[in-house]
């Protein structure tokens, strides 16, 4: 929260904002603006676990739109062949920023894609956490046993528009309705209720607890200094 309101305490220092978080300590080596961007460096992470022999597996996350990008088939295709321990993870709405897929795709299913590299391609309800977990497993286990990259498509849908300065109107009113339904927290709350994993009690529990970590989370950042005018090429590559 402190990145994003561009605070000095924030986890780049207030200078990547909410598009460019990175936070090495756990993992998280940047996200980026540019479309696909990200696909390449998931590819790249993967030479390195490679080279150092390490059990680690990346994952890079990218939209439908972003698979259409050069940067996807050519950091697949370098992943497939060097068998790098690589979870390609397309999160797919089913809209690049305003435009439906079936626009610009010929294929009903961005996993098909991956039988041009002859990995793994799997396409899973994006909603369903079990079913992205159980996906996410196989491919991890893969990886780890040194069969190379897994391309998974998760089927999923926004909220509201690509940003806050999106009405969304190319959205049909009836899909929106019909998408909100299949909201994954709500859905896995249910789930675990019919499992008898959760009761109502726990659920407002948890529910109130992370109102309290956002909360929380808001006041530090609102508190927290701006970076100072001569720190400005501090912690920057130059």
């Amino acid at each position: 929260m402190a990145e994003i309101l561009g605070k000095k305490t924030g986890y780049c220092r207030g200078k990547g904002g909410s598009m460019h978080i990175a936070d090495f300590s756990v993992g998280i080596l940047g996200a980026t603006a540019v479309v696909g961007a990200g696909i390449p460096i998931a590819t790249g992470a993967g030479l390195s676990i490679k080279l150092r022999g390490t059990h680690q597996v990346v994952a890079g996350f990218f939209g439908d739109g972003a698979s259409n990008q050069g940067t996807f088939h050519e950091s697949i295709n370098m992943a497939a062949i060097w068998s790098l321990p690589v979870i390609f993870v397309c999160e797919n709405n089913l809209y690049a920023m305003g435009t439906r897929q079936s626009m610009v795709m010929k294929i009903e299913s961005i996993s098909e894609r991956a039988v041009a590299y002859g990995i793994p391609g799997v396409t899973v309800d994006g909603n369903d956490v079990l079913a992205v977990y159980e996906a996410t497993q196989n491919a991890v286990n893969h990886a780890r046993d040194g069969e190379g990259p897994t391309l998974i498509e998760c089927k999923t849908y926004r909220h509201k528009g690509h940003s806050r300065f999106d009405p969304a109107t190319y959205r049909p009113k009836e899909e929106v309705e019909e998408w909100l339904k299949r909201d994954p927290i709500p859905r896995f709350k249910a789930e675990l209720r019919k499992m008898q994993l959760l009761t109502e009690q726990e659920a407002k529990r948890i529910e109130q607890a992370v109102v309290s970590d956002v909360e929380q989370a808001v006041k530090f950042a609102a508190e927290s200094p701006y970076p100072a005018p001569e720190e400005a090429l501090e912690n920057v590559y130059r």
